[in-house]
């Protein structure tokens, strides 16, 4: 079996990011052939279709930079938390020494997930395009005032969300911000986008699921001087009056390499507490019959 052409990813200022990488190669030198290491950068995207795995050391943050850069290679990602949370990052460094020969072997480990394209158009002029693993967010901003966004679905018109803004995310995004405004969870490898809006003004604006293939269109009616678009909490745009988001699947995947000790539902439980018990009354503390004197 010829070896594996990996290139390596990493945000140099996290704690254990450089050790955790150095430990890996002297690992993997006679297992892999290490193409490249964009540790401090970015590669060139030539470089990056040559790989056949890219092993990103940090956080969810780090992933998404990364994936954003790979998708265009369709080169399946390999994450090693050295981060807090590391919802995105399948493996702990330990793991990924000891499961290496089954990651590099075993195809079914690879799952496809779908991204987002977002353009801005202001003026009839396309000002910012770029892709988004997990969310697409258009948020009030400074002076805090309620915005008011028009939004239509393959052309028909969908809703006035007058609000904070509205969140647009991918299933592998409904575990992140959009969950945390109410928004439903759904599977990672499904084909979907979540709308979910941002304290409505008006009890009745709930979070939707429609189908992968649609485009979100997005006016801006009235919107802040801080008004923002931010895609996957790491790139943003200054979004002014009229200009128009317009938010659809990407035609690349994005390429996760799963661990097999755990699955999506283990690492919700595991790192978001989801479904935990109701803390039930134990011991001297349960209801006891009174006895009779």
């Amino acid at each position: 079996m010829a070896k594996p052409k990996i290139i390596i990813f990493g945000d140099p200022r996290r704690r254990y990011a450089t050790e955790a990488m150095k430990i890996f190669v002297d690992f993997a030198r006679d297992k892999a052939e290490i193409l490249a290491d964009c540790f401090r950068g970015s590669c060139p995207i030539e470089t990056l279709k040559q790989a056949d795995f890219a092993v990103v050391f940090g956080g969810d943050g780090t992933i998404l930079s990364a994936a954003r850069e790979l998708c265009e290679a369709s080169v399946p990602v390999i994450g090693v938390n050295v981060g807090k949370l590391g919802f995105l990052a399948e493996f702990a460094p330990g793991e990924l020494q000891k499961l290496f020969d089954r990651i590099i072997s075993d195809s079914s480990l690879i799952e496809k997930r779908m991204i987002l394209d977002c353009r801005v158009r202001s003026k009839g002029k396309e000002t910012f395009s770029s892709t988004a693993i997990n969310d697409v967010v258009i948020a009030a901003g400074a002076p805090f005032s309620m915005i008011e966004l028009k939004m239509s679905v393959q052309g028909q018109p969908l809703a006035s969300c007058i609000g904070d803004g509205v969140i647009i995310s991918t299933p592998t995004g409904s575990t992140a911000y959009s969950l945390s405004a109410g928004g439903p969870i759904l599977s990672a490898n499904l084909s979907a986008i979540v709308i979910t809006p941002m304290c409505p003004h008006s009890l009745s604006f709930r979070p939707i699921v429609i189908d992968a293939d649609s485009v979100v269109e997005i006016l801006a009616v009235r919107v802040n001087a801080g008004t923002m678009i931010t895609l996957d909490g790491q790139l943003s745009k200054k979004l002014s009056a009229d200009d128009v988001v317009s938010v659809r699947r990407h035609s690349c995947s994005f390429e996760v390499v799963n661990n097999p000790l755990r699955t999506q539902w283990d690492t919700l439980a595991g790192k978001l507490n989801w479904a935990g018990k109701p803390k039930y009354n134990t011991g001297d503390s349960e209801r006891k019959t009174p006895t009779t004197i």
